[in-house]
């Protein structure tokens, strides 16, 4: 999106978050705002408001019944592994209460690694950020990461412990439009252990994602380590057919 100003953020993507704030406060089955009533809340076009709500759609957090509306979605016991929604709306959608105790936040250096992730020049500095993320106290994961020095105006004045990362960026102006992921299984070392409540040894699920904003560039960098026998993934899938099935005699 060349040529917008800086801190622009787009329409539907407001629409968006906003929905996403509605939408976690909401039970299943509650029914949303249609697309003629989002444009007059909004005031914008069908086309802007439908794309905002079928994003959410894509996302499995609503369900649209033809002729009879768009409904708050029934959530997964765990994440869906192609979605990623901030901890703290999944943890609300499933009726638990999000916290998380910050460990660590400041500006530093870029590592090797981060400065290659971030698309960064040597030398630069990141905005660093350790938090354990806990769901009724119980603590889940320990993340760790890093944004681009930009973001530091906002994160560092940003409530962490009780508020999302991810909408604090939001009202800073980023937009946040996709990423990647890789996932594997790890197991607790001694801090992992300590701060997680966890055995030394103990199974996690380890995520590590790179986060792009709506230009294609890098914002953050996350190492999220999951106590394994509190937090899982969901995967749907389709059965790739044997083409070489049908030939055989």
């Amino acid at each position: 999106m060349a040529g917008l100003e800086p801190g622009f953020v787009p329409r539907y993507y407001e629409i968006e978050q906003a929905l996403r704030a509605r939408v976690a406060a909401l039970r299943p089955g509650d029914l949303l705002p249609s697309d003629a009533m989002l444009c007059v809340e909004f005031g914008v076009s069908r086309m802007t408001a439908r794309n905002a709500m079928q994003r959410l759609a894509q996302e499995r957090l609503v369900q649209r019944v033809p002729g009879r509306g768009t409904f708050v979605a029934t959530p997964p016991v765990h994440r869906q592994a192609d979605s990623l929604l901030s901890f703290s709306t999944e943890m609300r959608r499933q009726g638990r209460v999000p916290t998380s105790r910050v460990l660590e936040c400041g500006i530093r250096p870029a590592t090797d690694e981060e400065v290659d992730r971030l698309a960064l020049w040597p030398g630069a500095e990141v905005v660093g950020l350790r938090r354990v993320r806990l769901a009724d106290g119980e603590p889940i994961a320990v993340e760790s990461t890093a944004l681009r020095a930009d973001c530091a105006p906002v994160v560092l004045d940003a409530d962490l412990e009780r508020a999302s990362l991810h909408a604090a960026l939001v009202a800073g102006g980023k937009v946040l439009a996709n990423g990647r992921a890789r996932i594997w299984a790890g197991t607790a070392g001694v801090e992992d252990a300590a701060v997680l409540a966890v055995p030394e040894g103990a199974a996690l699920l380890v995520e590590r994602r790179i986060i792009l904003d709506d230009r294609g560039t890098p914002i953050e960098r996350t190492e999220s380590r999951y106590a394994a026998e509190r937090y899982g993934l969901e995967v749907q899938f389709d059965v790739e057919r044997d083409e070489s099935a049908g030939r055989r005699r």
